[in-house]
């Protein structure tokens, strides 16, 4: 438990310093730039995070679920690959963004020619987090991103004396891409960019399913909020962001969760199938009382003077939605809880059905609620499909442990009473994970060595 908790902690300070980052230069970028160049960073910032859910899904999700706490030469070896692959889907992307800048030009093309020059560092940077988390070493993606705030103050004050989106945009990458660099040296690895295509074929059983899983999500929350402008009104759109941004502190805490859920969860699993589900609803559960507590403290303990403060005239109207608002990331909370187990498993093909309907039940509840009553209905009817989404979570997880079980369970003779009769060890009850056909190679390759 105490390893556990050491691990969370480090993953809640590293998603801070994330999220305080990202702030940080949205805050200098808005103050530094009018509307319309602003308009243009935003456009590139948004696409990085397009961009990052590819390579988690290609690079790092596979490897948190195969290579957590796996013998330190195996997580170098895996490592090597899986960030090679991270900056292959930065070149990869990046090509096209340089393209699409140049058609463009303009203030737009000039932010999308240099986030392509920097999007192999920003991918790298990324994978190197999810790297130390599975092997949990949280305290090293903690000091790289460290460096990265560090990084971005000089970069950010020359950025300033001649701004424009340009500068910034690099000045970001740059600091990503020293970041990488210090985690590269932590971590004693250099990236295999030639091994990526290595790493693509031994886990596209995996990587395939959850890069549609990772890009599901975020395409059901971005056409929820056209869908939602479109019959409701743009007014609905800030409204509905107003109520979201309230809980933006807790959100940290489930992004921060997020990144050792997996890890934590394989840890689980090599010790016992049977303690995975439990493991699982005392992480959902854990996060879905707390945001019901961070929740209660919005709706009866702040003042509307600092709602005023922080929102202006938006939060007349977002405060209404606090209530589903919270419901709904409590549900999400639930989901998480079993999104992580699924992960662990290994069984792609049911986590990506359950993020499928998942995605679907939020995506018509939201722009279905936003028809019918605006923004608050389309809060309700967000909650009501969040919740909808857990329980496809938690059915897809039952279903994933039984057919586990049934895996690794050994076979009796069938004739004959078993009493007395040995009953071989579980290969994970013994602390020893089954051998996965498409790891075999990177363990085996390591081994020999």
């Amino acid at each position: 438990m105490r390893g556990v908790l050491r691990r969370l902690t480090w993953g809640l300070a590293d998603q801070a310093v994330t999220s305080l980052v990202s702030f940080i230069v949205g805050i200098v970028v808005a103050r530094s730039l009018g509307a319309l160049e602003f308009g243009a960073f935003s456009l590139a910032f948004v696409t990085y995070g397009v961009v990052v859910n590819i390579s988690r899904g290609l690079a790092t999700d596979p490897l948190a679920v195969r290579f957590s706490g796996v013998e330190r030469s195996i997580w170098k070896t895996a490592v090597a690959k899986s960030s090679g692959m991270a900056i292959a889907v930065g070149l990869a992307t990046g090509t096209i963004c340089v393209a699409v800048g140049l058609a463009l030009g303009g203030r737009g093309g000039s932010g999308f020619i240099a986030l392509g020059v920097v999007l192999p560092g920003l991918m790298l940077q990324d994978s190197w987090r999810f790297a130390f988390f599975a092997s949990g070493q949280g305290g090293k993606a903690f000091i790289a991103d460290i460096t990265w705030a560090l990084a971005l103050i000089p970069l950010l004050w020359l950025a300033t004396r001649t701004p424009s989106v340009t500068r910034f945009v690099l000045a970001w990458g740059a600091a990503a891409a020293v970041a990488a660099l210090v985690s590269g040296l932590q971590a004693g690895v250099v990236p295999r960019l030639f091994r990526a295509r290595d790493w693509l074929r031994n886990h596209r059983d995996l990587g395939l399913r959850y890069l549609v899983e990772n890009v599901t999500i975020s395409g059901a929350y971005q056409f929820k909020m056209y869908g939602l402008g479109a019959f409701a009104g743009i007014a609905a759109v800030g409204t509905v962001r107003g109520a979201e941004m309230m809980l933006g502190p807790f959100t940290i805490v489930l992004s921060g969760v997020g990144l050792v859920a997996v890890p934590e969860a394989a840890r689980v699993l090599k010790r016992s199938v049977r303690r995975l589900p439990l493991f699982c609803l005392l992480l959902g559960g854990a996060q879905a009382v707390a945001a019901l507590l961070w929740g209660f403290l919005l709706v009866v303990g702040l003042p509307d003077s600092w709602g005023h403060a922080l929102l202006g005239e938006v939060w007349a109207s977002a405060s209404a939605l606090l209530i589903p608002a919270t419901l709904s990331v409590t549900s999400a909370s639930m989901s998480t809880g079993a999104a992580a187990g699924l992960r662990a498993l290994g069984v792609a093909r049911r986590s990506l059905r359950a993020q499928l309907y998942a995605s679907t039940a939020y995506l018509i509840g939201g722009v279905g609620g936003g028809a019918v009553g605006g923004a608050l209905g389309s809060a309700w009817g967000s909650a009501a499909a969040t919740f909808v989404g857990a329980i496809f979570w938690w059915w897809y997880l039952r279903a994933g442990v039984r057919e586990h079980r049934q895996a690794i369970e050994p076979v009796l003779p069938s004739t004959g009473s078993t009493q007395g009769a040995p009953i071989a060890e579980s290969p994970l009850a013994a602390g020893v994970v089954p051998a996965v056909p498409e790891d075999k190679q990177d363990m085996i390759e390591t081994r020999s060595r």
